[in-house]
């Protein structure tokens, strides 16, 4: 942070605060709180460290809460996508249990270990913020590169002793819900979390440092309202898919639960729809037509060449009759 906001240690975080205000004020009021958090904790990767994993949790258990409400209202039971299938409370303080352990175990090394790697190509933590516009299509790049990276992770691990190793305790839950999105085996965690943070270290790297923290934070709470809502088990008229067709959503990731297989995708619909790993009734009745279609043009060109061959055997003796006509 800028020397400008430094003021002697000791001093209370409110006091940064105020003193930043009267440095610049120009900054608003999250501008203001974010430069007296830094100055404050004297301590960058610190810093950086705590607001990362206290806001990771708020946002985590906080966007999981009212998926846990709504499974106990009857009302929102029409747009179950597997009705009969309801979380018990035993279910879910075994899942939090859980997920606590990944998230101390495995995701806050990674949230501590971030912010040394995204200053060392350049990434920013101060004031001001950068514009909504430059957030908006940096943030739009990580979707698309960690849906890619989530696609064929994902589907590495539905391949035999990954499957059975690994990607097995995510799958203890074949109708899934909001606390599930991050119920995984330590290693899954750890590979796709890969895929959530090396987006903004990469493009930091390309930009020449073009990016800031805050663009980050804001990326990893659409992420997890993205994971979370996918493993919601509901489907709502107002849901996103019915807006943006070829984003995923619960209707997408619910039938994978079920189905065990297809749809490996996170975000977006279409590496699936590419690779033909579609799950569902819908895309198994496409499958056995187009196999069944493959087979009838298949069974045309042998009954053609027969076709031909037998014509051909008919013009020889043709032939030949003629020939001998001629003879006689």
């Amino acid at each position: 942070m800028s020397n400008l906001t430094y003021i002697p240690e000791g001093t209370t975080y409110w006091a940064h605060y105020d003193h930043i205000g009267e440095l610049h004020d120009g900054y608003n009021v999250f501008e203001k709180m974010w430069a007296a958090w830094y100055a404050y904790m004297q301590n960058d990767v610190l810093a950086t460290g705590i607001m990362s994993f206290v806001m990771h949790e708020i946002v985590y258990f906080g966007r999981s809460l009212p998926w846990i409400i709504i499974d106990s209202i009857p009302y929102f039971r029409r747009w179950k996508l597997q009705d009969q299938k309801l979380p018990t409370m035993a279910q879910q303080w075994r899942c939090t249990r859980g997920v606590l352990l990944t998230h101390f175990t495995i995701e806050l090394p990674q949230i501590w270990l971030f912010h040394p790697m995204a200053e060392a190509v350049g990434m920013s933590t101060s004031v001001p913020f950068p514009s909504w516009k430059t957030m908006a299509y940096q943030i739009a790049i990580f979707f698309v590169l960690e849906d890619a990276w989530h696609y064929w992770f994902h589907r590495l691990f539905h391949w035999g002793p990954f499957y059975k190793y690994i990607h097995k305790i995510h799958h203890e839950h074949s109708a899934p819900f909001g606390l599930a999105a991050e119920y995984a085996h330590p290693a899954e965690v750890f590979m796709l979390g890969i895929g959530t943070i090396f987006s903004p270290i990469l493009l930091s790297y390309l930009n020449n440092g073009d990016f800031h923290v805050l663009t980050m934070y804001v990326w990893i709470c659409l992420r997890l309202f993205q994971a979370i809502d996918a493993h919601s088990g509901y489907h709502f008229p107002w849901s996103l898919y019915n807006f943006i067709p070829f984003w995923t959503g619960a209707s997408h990731h619910d039938v994978h639960h079920e189905k065990f297989i297809g749809n490996y995708a996170s975000s977006f619909r279409w590496w699936d729809w590419m690779m033909d790993t579609q799950a569902g009734a819908a895309a198994q009745r496409r499958r056995r037509d187009k196999k069944r279609a493959e087979r009838d043009a298949i069974a045309l060109k042998e009954q053609q060449k027969l076709s031909m061959l037998s014509m051909g055997e008919e013009a020889k003796i043709m032939g030949s009759q003629i020939c001998v006509g001629k003879e006689e």
